[in-house]
């Protein structure tokens, strides 16, 4: 399954701030920032890379689940699949796309 234009182009806005590129892979889109993936789009479904914290407080969200690139793949470690209440939502959907990223910068900046 590929991701959906309409969910790229969400993701593209809401992260442009983040110096963004995305890539191709396992039959979705993994969005990067600098050398860190930190988003993955499969379907309808935005997958979010978020440290443990937050990772707990998301998957409490009615709708949230484990990220999977397919159905029958095993789960994204630390990905959340973010509910449609939440993508539909341009203000939470920022706020999660947010911590996201910053997580994402800040694993890259302790592995330099």
């Amino acid at each position: 399954m590929v991701y959906r234009p309409l969910r790229y182009e969400q993701m593209m806005r809401a992260a442009e701030a983040y110096d963004v590129r995305a890539r191709r892979m396992f039959g979705g889109m993994g969005v990067y920032t600098g050398e860190k993936m930190f988003a993955f789009l499969v379907g309808e479904d935005i997958g979010l890379k978020l440290c443990p914290e937050d990772l707990e407080e998301a998957m409490n969200l009615p709708g949230a689940g484990p990220m999977r690139p397919d159905k029958d793949a095993e789960p994204m470690r630390e990905y959340v699949r973010m509910p449609r209440e939440v993508l539909d939502n341009l203000e939470a959907f920022m706020f999660w796309v947010e911590r996201s990223a910053n997580y994402a910068r800040r694993k890259l900046s302790n592995t330099a």
